[in-house]
């Protein structure tokens, strides 16, 4: 059986690559909902953008960190367009700091959005997959998270976290037509990284074989081909879109 529309869910889908994700899932028929914590307008402008696509979507605020909220959200989600049957954990937050610096509430504040937020969505939508014998969990990770970096422990902590975290969960639901993947990008172009001085991106290209940061647009193909049946075969994956920065 060919791919159908879905109910699909995006965090931190306002910006970046949330954005190029719900999009581009939007555009291939699936009813997306697209969660935003701070940025209203911006989450309405992809709404938009998706309805002049002729797709289908709508906008729902919550902060991932709290649990309360992704009951609430994922909730709206369902009763717009039935129960969550893709699920993309992308919202996360970065607060860099040497070791020696850093303080507790950044290394909290890190944790819980990042992998807390991850845990408390996918827990909601796991039983409604379960039952419905079909389910895709993509979570969007980090590069750093596979090989660390200076100035990021919270971070990376958070990020490596959200791989064992998937891999056990792929397990636990393999069996039930739910498979549970993480895409982590590289240094992409996004708000996050134009903030890099000039010496520091001339530095971080340095450690990419491509040379080049990558682009929003070459992450969310993955994402899209993941949550297809073509990739039915494809659980526990930690994939890398690097530029070749984690070789």
């Amino acid at each position: 059986m060919g791919d159908k529309s879905r109910s699909v869910f995006v965090t931190g889908a306002s910006r970046g690559i949330g954005r190029s994700i719900a999009v581009r899932l939007a555009g291939k028929g699936h009813r997306v909902a697209v969660n935003y914590n701070s940025h209203k307008e911006e989450a309405d402008e992809v709404v938009e953008e998706i309805n002049k696509l002729g797709g289908t979507a709508f906008s729902v605020m919550g902060n991932v960190k709290s649990k309360d909220d992704c009951e609430n959200i994922i909730d709206r989600a369902e009763k717009e367009h039935g129960s969550v049957e893709i699920l993309i954990n992308n919202a996360g937050v970065i607060s860099d700091s040497l070791l020696l610096r850093m303080k507790d509430d950044q290394f909290e504040h890190t944790m819980t959005t990042n992998m807390y937020g991850t845990y408390y969505c996918t827990r909601r939508v796991i039983p409604n997959m379960v039952k419905n014998r079909w389910g895709r969990i993509i979570n969007i990770s980090s590069v750093v998270g596979i090989r660390g970096n200076a100035g990021q422990a919270n971070y990376s902590a958070s990020k490596a976290a959200i791989h064992g975290f998937s891999k056990s969960i792929a397990k636990e639901v393999a069996n039930r037509g739910i498979t549970v993947n993480v895409v982590a990008p590289g240094y992409v172009t996004t708000a996050t990284s134009n903030v890099l001085s000039e010496k520091m991106r001339t530095t971080v290209k340095s450690w990419i074989p491509m040379g080049r940061f990558g682009e929003i647009e070459e992450i969310s193909p993955l994402v899209e081909f993941l949550t297809s049946d073509d990739a039915q075969y494809i659980t526990g994956e930690v994939i890398r879109v690097d530029g070749g920065m984690a070789i």
